[in-house]
């Protein structure tokens, strides 16, 4: 059974292992299309089967540049985002490609509007954790999807329902929240909603395991429940510096030789985004009334300074320029 078209909408700089589409068998040679102006890398796994994959980019700008120019630019910094993470990509799993990246590359087809979005059978919606940018993005996608197109919305605590109801069709929508580091991460935490139909949960299940990824099946809620225990994980660790109980190094230690955490959940959150940590925190907060949920002022502070981790060259811990 072939997966048809699939959409990736969202896919901004600090999400470069959003998705593994490693396995995914492209039984028609069906198309992948990246809307945004930067690429997750781990897409281009699916040039494997020969499919083609489309990136495309919407940006706006303040700047004094004409909308071709921007487009040019955007496209230039997300080949360098590619390869940038290519490299790194192949440090860390050395047999995860079996092309180089110029050859990777030259299956790749950029385009910068949603003139084919009507094809498409799944969209994996990735942009920020922000209910109002995904209202306005909703507000868009209602009038250019397929009847019968599966929307996949990758979000880590926004309710599934909630952004169900923007859709003519909230039958199709479905929750696909893929864990970090994607290539790393066997399991997606697949959130059924209120109005979310049977076979659109049993398209996701056969979806993914394309993908050679595990999912779990879980009710929607506020945070899921992934991350209504990450979390609090991540916040009281963020409390813990700010105390100063321990130093970030020393806290993710404890949760590596200790409990055998691969990452400790400091750098966990440099990786997330620290300003996604607090995006999803909010969420939390604002959904359950819960004090509990309430950001440490230490990650607004650090936010609020740019420092949002491995995105921006420093965290909790260092990254190198960017």
């Amino acid at each position: 059974m072939s997966n048809g078209k699939v959409y990736l909408v969202g896919s901004g700089p600090g999400d470069v292992e959003l998705i593994t589409l490693k396995g995914y068998k492209l039984i028609c040679q069906a198309d992948v299309i990246l809307h945004d102006h930067l690429i997750p890398l781990e897409l281009l796994q699916l040039v494997k089967a020969d499919a083609e994959v489309i990136s495309v980019g919407k940006f706006a700008s303040r700047h004094t540049m004409s909308q071709d120019q921007i487009n040019a630019l955007l496209i230039e910094k997300a080949k360098d985002n590619i390869r940038k993470t290519y490299s790194l990509v192949k440090i860390m799993k050395k047999d995860y490609f079996c092309s180089s990246i110029d050859e990777l590359l030259s299956r790749i087809r950029f385009v910068t509007d949603y003139d084919c979005f009507d094809e498409v059978d799944i969209i994996i919606e990735n942009i920020t954790e922000s209910y109002d940018a995904k209202e306005r993005l909703y507000s868009e996608l209602r009038d250019v999807c397929r009847g019968d197109t599966i929307i996949g919305v990758n979000t880590s605590c926004i309710s599934i329902t909630k952004i169900a109801a923007l859709m003519p069709r909230p039958e199709n929508v479905i929750g696909m929240h893929f864990l970090n580091p994607v290539p790393m991460k066997p399991l997606v935490e697949v959130v059924r909603g209120h109005y979310t139909a049977d076979q659109t949960v049993d398209r996701t299940k056969s979806f993914l395991k394309s993908l050679d990824k595990t999912c779990v099946v879980v009710n929607d809620v506020p945070g899921f429940v992934t991350n209504r225990v990450l979390m609090l994980t991540i916040n009281e660790c963020i409390w813990l510096v700010q105390d100063g109980v321990s130093e970030p190094k020393d806290i993710d230690k404890i949760f590596k030789l200790g409990f055998g955490h691969k990452m400790g959940p400091l750098a966990t959150a440099d990786l997330i985004g620290l300003d996604t940590i607090l995006d999803s925190l909010v969420v939390l907060y604002e959904s359950y009334g819960d004090s509990k949920y309430e950001p440490c002022p230490l990650l607004r502070k650090m936010v609020d300074a740019g420092l949002c981790g491995k995105k921006s060259g420093k965290g909790f811990f260092e990254y190198g320029c960017k």
